[in-house]
């Protein structure tokens, strides 16, 4: 959460940086920030509160010119919204400009002993950390010993990505992580740093991966690193395989509707991957090192918990092994027992999610294996897992997950069917999913008339189903309600006789995915008794099941492709909340007080 970037080069910094924070903008946009040590010798630091485009209006008229600078993006954790606590932050005497991403968890006991005599000027945990710095400097340190100085007094709960500047020497840049993801990208005429490989990707992409307690000492021609025990080291760059033109709306309004779109070609990319000679092929180590396990645990956070929910039924169905989900925030203090085999499995679409860190960080210290699947290869979390298979959904800016979902549950599938011994009519099957999800992506006008008739005016909501559909009723809801803030549950509709119905009034939206024919009646039949008290009724439903007075109709899903009606039903459930946020003339892409990768706990 939060976006970072830095530059020191050749060129003018303000244009790159702000370019930066544009790009940034999904992991924050309370209010934002730049420095720029200008080339005729003076310090400019600009903040404002709101988004970048506000901040790009306040800069218009400044005289910002400079060849190295440092610029931020919030989402607020310490202290509201506003331009005092918007980062950079800069130390008492103006030396030092800080910015920061992560939580510093004792920053009230280091406040009270080390900076009494401090006057701060934000509520934030961030300027404890520029203060400090500048107390140690002041003291007779060199910028380098104040900065390391500064992280080890910050206790083992503490998050940060950093970034700092001091005005004495503004060519250089100093930064370090921890928990808190952070790349340098290094190129011919600059060096950057930045929270995410998108930001930057119109200069380099080429990157060094900074490990936790590492610091960085960066000028435009060098990077030096020193680890924990402040050793200098030295890494190779990687690259990053990424068109910039990926991360660009093109056409589209919005991103998320771009990424909706894509889910077509994220399956067919996903089986060109994944298959060889019609089987699916997965590291045989592992499929060796799961196979050992007496049951699966899978840890995962919000959208990536529900689709842990889908892919759970695939690894009992199809490989047999007991198989739990686990939201990672529950589980990092409240683990249940443990089977004598475990096998752990993470999903995450940034590879930085701050709850599955601090599992994965457990479970290591006991020796138990893991794999990560996640969008991001080169995070934290598939650096430390055991072993890491991409999902392969390409770059995704909407803050509402979609596309991401869709590749999180077919990567489950795909190693399912591996670890069942192959499933030799799966690429034949996933291949016409993916014609199938092209067809109801194509059927969006339908779709947005519904939106306009049972959402947009609605204050509530509720999506019911039954048993792999009951999972899917969870992510519509979460779509419904982090785009369009309408309160929706998702619920299993069994459970509505025992206490939800009684929240049903004249005209209550009340949506029932159905794709699984042993539940199909059942979930009629509760979508009726909620008819009975008022409700006004919306179904979503495969072919084979369907009635000619259903509103959605999908695909047909027969035998054993039933299972596939999660996926399927996904494209309607983010249309819908898609198409309710547009009604309401909300901001599809940056929904209220969220931001796409949650870095803290």
């Amino acid at each position: 959460m939060c976006g970072i970037v830095g530059y020191t080069g050749v060129n003018d910094a303000l244009p790159f940086l702000l370019g930066g924070l544009e790009k940034l903008e999904y992991r924050g946009y309370d209010s934002a920030g730049v420095y720029i040590h200008t080339d005729d010798g003076h310090d400019m630091l600009v903040k404002e509160k709101g988004r970048v485009k506000d901040l790009e209006k306040k800069v218009a008229n400044c005289k910002m010119q400079g060849h190295s600078g440092i610029a931020h993006t919030r989402w607020a954790t310490h202290g509201q919204p506003s331009i005092e606590n918007a980062h950079p932050h800069i130390s008492a005497d103006g030396r030092y400009y800080l910015v920061h991403n992560g939580v510093i968890e004792n920053y009230k006991q280091l406040k009270a002993d080390y900076l009494s005599d401090v006057v701060f000027k934000s509520q934030t945990d961030t300027e404890v950390a520029v203060q400090l710095v500048g107390k140690f400097a002041d003291a007779g340190m060199d910028t380098l010993s104040a900065f390391r100085k500064m992280i080890n007094l910050l206790n083992d709960d503490s998050s940060y990505a950093f970034l700092l500047i001091d005005a004495k020497t503004p060519s250089l840049l100093y930064t370090a992580k921890c928990k808190s993801p952070l790349l340098v990208g290094v190129s011919r005429t600059a060096n950057v740093v930045t929270s995410d490989a998108m930001a930057v990707l119109n200069l380099t992409k080429d990157f060094i991966e900074l490990r936790d307690g590492e610091i960085a000492v960066i000028s435009k021609e060098s990077v030096e690193l020193y680890d924990v025990a402040g050793q200098r080291s030295t890494r190779q760059p990687f690259h990053l395989d990424i068109d910039p033109a990926a991360v660009d709306k093109g056409t589209y309004p919005f991103f998320m509707l771009k990424e909706i779109d894509e889910q077509a070609i994220v399956a067919r990319n996903l089986i060109e991957h994944y298959f060889v000679n019609g089987l699916p092929q997965i590291d045989e180590k592992i499929l060796s090192a799961i196979k050992q396990a007496d049951r699966l645990y899978i840890v995962a956070a919000g959208t990536s918990y529900h689709a842990a929910l889908i892919g759970r039924r695939f690894f009992e169905k199809w490989a047999g092994i007991p198989t739990e989900a686990h939201i990672a925030s529950e589980f990092a203090y409240d683990h249940p027992l443990i089977s004598k085999k475990p096998f752990f499995v993470f999903i995450s679409q940034s590879g930085e999610t701050a709850d599955s860190i601090q599992v994965l960080d457990f479970i290591k210290k006991e020796h138990y294996p893991s794999l990560t699947l996640a969008n991001v290869m080169n995070s934290t979390l598939t650096r430390e897992a055991d072993f890491a298979l991409p999902i392969l959904a390409g770059p995704e800016i909407a803050v509402a997950s979609t596309k991401a979902y869709m590749a999180q549950i077919l990567t489950q599938v795909i190693l399912a069917a591996a670890l069942a011994g192959g499933h030799d009519q799966l690429q034949a099957e996933l291949s016409r999913l993916a014609i199938d999800l092209q067809t109801v992506i194509d059927g969006q006008d339908k779709i947005k008339e519904l939106a306009d008739t049972y959402l947009v005016h609605a204050d509530r909501a509720f999506y019911i189903g039954r048993a792999a559909d009951a999972d899917v009723t969870l992510e519509a809801a979460l779509k419904l309600k982090e785009i369009s803030y309408t309160l929706v549950e998702g619920f299993a509709a069994g459970e509505l006789k025992h206490g939800t119905i009684s929240l049903i009034e004249q005209n209550t939206p009340v949506i029932a995915l159905i794709s699984q024919s042993k539940t199909a009646g059942l979930t009629r039949s509760n979508l009726e008794e909620t008819m009975a008290r008022g409700a006004k009724a919306m179904t979503i439903v495969t072919k084979n099941l369907a009635s000619s007075d259903d509103d959605i109709i999908l695909p047909a899903l027969n035998g054993e492709m039933e299972m596939f009606g999660p996926i399927l039903e996904a494209v309607p459930i983010q249309l819908l909340a898609y198409y309710t946020s547009l009604g309401r003339k909300l901001d599809v892409d940056h929904p209220r007080n969220l931001a796409k990768s949650v870095t803290v706990q």
